[in-house]
């Protein structure tokens, strides 16, 4: 059984090697299967009456909407603040923390609500077209409302309604949500303090459907590491926290990680002693598993 303290330091090199990604670190953690599980549990009372379409294909080329909610049944309100607007057929695109929401990316999308319309039975002014980002998206809602003399107003916390198109668009900035109202979407993000985390752990552990968010808190573990690691030292959280991570396998994970870069030190370790010593990068590759273009690297 490992300490805590061992854990913790899993839990910090993995966040450490995916820090040292190139340009965009948040590239390499799965932010969109998260999103798909954070609205399921947003709309959690309305499943029954919605269809969850995550990377819907429209065409045999690679075009894929990032989800599309498909309202099974006409007559069924769904009273939830981020949906208020939704209608038969509901567009969503979603960016990740650090990737922006500019006016291409708009056109981007408004392009695939016509090219499903084209496709589907289905009229315009019965699609709905809603933004995810955090953070507020300053050039679009200036391009918006300058450019397109569209009307944007900030409708409830974190939603801005965009009125004069026949669709209906909102944009929804994650980080101003209400955390009584929608607390996993709200806590899709990088910036968690440890506080959040403990509460977002401990409702978790309250519905005891860890597994059903196992992208989901994959993702806040991955990118909040020193948040993470602040809320595992909390003494009324940190059994909460080990019993949620095991659960959706992410320790496991962590362990298998560190034990194969474990291994890869002590054969660059091994290499090195053996070049030392007079033998060849050949034999060196041989002996060490390592291949010998990284061994001539050792060399030099």
């Amino acid at each position: 059984m490992q300490s805590r303290r061992s854990r913790l330091t899993l839990y910090s090199m993995e966040a450490n090697s995916e820090a040292e990604e190139p340009e965009e670190p948040a590239n390499d953690i799965q932010w969109h299967p998260a999103f798909l599980e954070a609205l399921q549990m947003e709309l959690d009372e309305y499943r029954h009456a919605l269809q969850f379409i995550p990377e819907h294909q429209l065409t045999t080329k690679p075009l894929r909407i990032d989800l599309v909610i498909i309202k099974k049944t006409a007559d069924i309100p769904i009273r939830k603040n981020i949906a208020a607007i939704f209608r038969s057929v509901n567009i969503l695109e979603y960016k990740s923390p650090g990737i922006s929401l500019g006016v291409k990316g708009f056109y981007h999308a408004y392009a695939y609500a016509c090219l499903y319309q084209s496709l589907n039975p289905v009229e315009m002014s019965g699609l709905t077209l809603t933004f995810v980002k955090s953070g507020y998206p300053r050039e679009l809602i200036r391009h918006l409302e300058e450019e397109r003399k569209y009307a944007v107003e900030e409708t409830l916390p974190g939603i801005y309604s965009v009125k004069g198109d026949i669709v209906p668009i909102q944009i929804v900035d994650n980080r101003r949500l209400s955390e009584a109202e929608n607390l996993w979407l709200k806590e899709l993000d990088n910036l968690l303090g440890a506080e959040q985390i403990q509460r977002l752990t401990k409702e978790v552990e309250r519905l005891g459907n860890a597994a059903r968010l196992k992208a989901y808190l994959h993702v806040i573990a991955q990118a909040n590491p020193k948040s993470l690691q602040e809320a595992y030292e909390m003494s009324d959280i940190a059994l909460t926290l080990d019993k949620v991570l095991e659960e959706v396998g992410f320790t496991a994970r962590m362990e298998a990680k560190a034990e194969a870069r474990g291994g890869e030190e002590r054969a660059v370790e091994i290499a090195r002693n053996m070049l030392n010593s007079g033998f060849s990068a050949e034999q060196t590759a041989a002996l060490s598993g390592l291949d010998v273009e990284r061994v001539k690297g050792l060399a030099r």
